[in-house]
């Protein structure tokens, strides 16, 4: 079998620690690929205006699987002041490189599995009683409609005529007709009912082969009518086609309460795309946090793994570096199962789960205890030596 080419993008701050760390645990594992760098992130807005350049859109069309470190992403006054002098005021606008992917790609099924590893001093402790405590499993898969929603970016600050023309037909855009258009900031919800559909049937289809019992649509019916309205009738629907797999209903924010009451209860989560980002950041804070969230941006065509932890610049040039690599090597499993590499994946997984109950090996975070230079200090292993640890449990 041909060697396979991943489209390797570290990105930004800690993307660049974590990223080279997993492609060293995936070598050990077994797993023979080609790795070609492509640009993407912050310096490259900064020197081109762009953070996904051409080129690295053209990496991905030839090659299909990327695998994705971190970015960094600020807000517009800030990204304009950090542009190079000569490309200010030529029009140039920041937007997200990760968001700009899903939209060109498509990559409208994001998948965030959030399960507990049995020792991880991390994990959600619940109270039992007066003086016991219990520590539930959590094994939930979150599915974020990805390209959809609040992320879409239709959005104005003082909107245009006709678009200020357009939304006064509707009867409650009374309560705004004396606002001036210029003091009035504008974001739209688009949700369809083909991408809704899509997502719900991911969800069962995932549900069945894993084993899970259930499929959550964790929106806001109630109140955003229309759109939380539609993805619930996309659940209704498609939960017709799997008899066996109990079709439930939440709201996205009695949701998060409830994850904190039962999470053992939950398996398959289905939500839009700002629900979505919000429960599952939810759901991984149960499982250890940033540091174990992984997760996939998949397309029918072009797949990119990312975890959610973030850029965390002020980590990228501690050395030696303290950050956790596992959500990359999770992710970096996600990678494998999906282009069929599941018995490396399962190999890797298990390493993962040996080094966190073995408990001998805990980076800053495993530790409670604040990121710094005096972590290691203090007893806080390295990314490098949590690598290492991982590589040394593949036999």
């Amino acid at each position: 079998m041909a060697k396979r080419t991943i489209v390797s993008m570290p990105g930004d701050g800690i993307g660049k620690v974590v990223l080279p760390e997993t492609i060293r645990v995936l070598e050990a594992a077994g797993f023979e690929a080609d790795y070609v760098h492509a640009d993407i992130g912050w310096d490259f807005w900064i020197k081109e205006g762009n953070a996904l350049p051409q080129r690295t859109i053209d990496l991905l069309e030839e090659h299909k699987i990327g695998l994705f470190g971190a970015i960094t992403s600020k807000p517009k006054d800030q990204a304009a002041e950090e542009l190079d002098p000569r490309l200010r005021d030529k029009g140039f606008v920041y937007s997200s490189p990760i968001v700009g992917l899903r939209q060109h790609f498509n990559l409208d099924i994001s998948i965030r599995p959030c399960r507990s590893f049995p020792g991880n001093p991390l994990n959600f402790i619940r109270r039992k009683g007066d003086s016991d405590f219990e520590e539930p499993k959590v094994d939930a898969a979150i599915f974020r409609q990805n390209t959809e929603g609040l992320y879409v970016g239709i959005e104005w600050t003082n909107p245009p005529e006709h678009v200020r023309t357009a939304l006064d037909t509707h009867p409650k855009m009374q309560k705004f007709s004396h606002i001036k258009s210029e003091d009035i900031a504008i974001s739209t919800r688009i949700f369809s009912r083909q991408a809704c559909e899509r997502i719900v049937g991911e969800a069962f289809r995932y549900a069945k082969k894993f084993g899970y019992k259930s499929v959550t649509i964790c929106e806001k019916p109630n109140v955003i009518r229309e759109t939380s309205g539609m993805m619930r009738d996309a659940g209704k629907k498609i939960a017709a086609e799997f008899p066996d797999i109990a079709l439930w209903e939440t709201n996205i924010d009695a949701q998060m309460m409830w994850l904190t009451k039962n999470p053992e209860d939950y398996g398959v989560v289905v939500s839009g795309n700002m629900f979505g980002d919000i429960v599952s950041d939810g759901f991984a804070g149960l499982v250890g946090g940033l540091g174990f969230a992984c997760s996939a941006n998949i397309g029918k065509e072009v797949a990119v793994f990312e975890p959610t932890h973030g850029s965390a610049p002020k980590y990228e040039k501690l050395d030696p570096s303290i950050v956790n690599p596992i959500a990359m090597v999770m992710t970096a499993c996600m990678m494998l199962d999906h282009i069929g590499e599941t018995d490396i994946s399962a190999k890797i997984s298990k390493a993962v789960a040996d080094v966190v109950v073995e408990g001998k090996v805990r980076t800053y975070d495993m530790m409670r205890m604040p990121g710094g230079p005096k972590a290691i200090e203090q007893g806080a292993a390295t990314t490098q030596q949590m690598t290492d640890a991982i590589i040394a449990k593949l036999g």
